[in-house]
């Protein structure tokens, strides 16, 4: 997959970026830099193209994801970090994503479906990836979840639905509202910072 690595302090979290659709691996740079600017990070370039626009996996429609794909990249992603992490020698059960939309879509997936996958996650505008899924034991594991009141793509009840599937498979999950649409603020980004110095830093 195509992607940018930076070394950072190795006693602190690999940070994880997902873009949203039509992004690439520059995107949430300074993002990152705003979460945790000494820490590893590996940013990820979708593999799937819609209309020239990466993204991480096939929808069928807006709203509408093609689950079956959805499972083969959600795995591909999860063998490309286990791989990443061999080479470049960070700890792999010390990883933190930042997703965007169709990122932290991919990301809410790899927590459904791998248990050791992440060690939190920080969701920028996610939907519920899968429905009707028994989702492994998520003890330990802390989720931050931005969400826009007026948000046209993401309803809130997608949010809410979310943080409930999570914190059944005992994840520790902070939503945090902006009345605001589906774009990233400043302000969720600064919640984000907060909720990880607290959670991630440990």
């Amino acid at each position: 997959m195509k992607h940018i690595f930076q070394k950072g302090d190795p006693s602190k979290p690999t940070l994880l970026l997902l873009h949203g659709t039509g992004g690439n691996e520059l995107d949430l740079l300074p993002l990152a830099g705003k979460i945790d600017d000494e820490a590893n990070f590996i940013s990820i370039r979708g593999n799937v193209v819609e209309n020239g626009m990466p993204r991480f996996f096939r929808r069928i429609a807006e709203g509408v994801f093609d689950e079956e794909d959805l499972i083969f990249r959600t795995k591909e992603l999860n063998e490309f970090l286990d791989e990443a992490a061999e080479k470049y020698g960070f700890d792999r059960g010390n990883m933190v994503a930042i997703g965007y939309s169709n990122g932290a879509n991919i990301a809410a997936s790899l927590l459904f479906h791998y248990q050791h996958s992440l060690k939190a996650a920080i969701l920028h505008h996610p939907m519920v990836p899968r429905r009707g899924l028994d989702l492994p034991d998520l003890s330990g594991k802390s989720v931050f979840i931005a969400a826009g009141t007026n948000d046209p793509i993401c309803p809130p009840q997608e949010s809410e639905e979310l943080q409930s599937l999570l914190e059944k498979a005992n994840a520790d999950v902070e939503l945090h509202w902006e009345n605001r649409g589906h774009q990233l603020t400043a302000q969720e980004v600064e919640a984000a910072a907060s909720w990880y110095r607290a959670r991630c830093l440990k």
